[in-house]
């Protein structure tokens, strides 16, 4: 096995609405992909992208994420709040309830362990 592997460009995802359960605002789509995995180590990375609206999110895993376009604000149930754009970084551990809310079409890189 290498330890040293470039990605490939994503390509070719679906867009899949938001659970309509979960929409606070708006008709958000969203896509992803996975463009490195390592299940043993449960760890993954790769690109997402969402169109404008605003939804609960609950995570289960920790990811780290820097916003390559658009522009999004996340919001912890107790008032924490993160507005983010192209260049931002931060990270979302388990056990965050809140809102992810897209402001304009947006891409962000992410790094997801399980």
């Amino acid at each position: 096995m290498s330890r040293l592997q470039r990605l490939a460009p994503p390509s070719g995802a679906p867009w899949e609405d938001v659970a309509a359960e979960k929409v606070l605002d708006g008709t958000p789509r969203t896509r992803s992909w996975v463009l490195y995995e390592n299940p043993a180590e449960r760890l993954y990375a790769g690109e997402w992208e969402a169109t404008p609206g605003k939804w609960r999110i609950a995570y289960t895993e920790w990811e780290y994420m820097e916003i390559i376009s658009g522009a999004c604000v996340v919001e912890g149930g107790n008032g924490e709040r993160i507005e983010a754009g192209p260049g931002d970084r931060f990270v979302i551990e388990p056990g965050f309830t809140g809102t992810w809310e897209v402001l304009s079409p947006m891409r962000k890189s992410w790094v997801i362990r399980e």
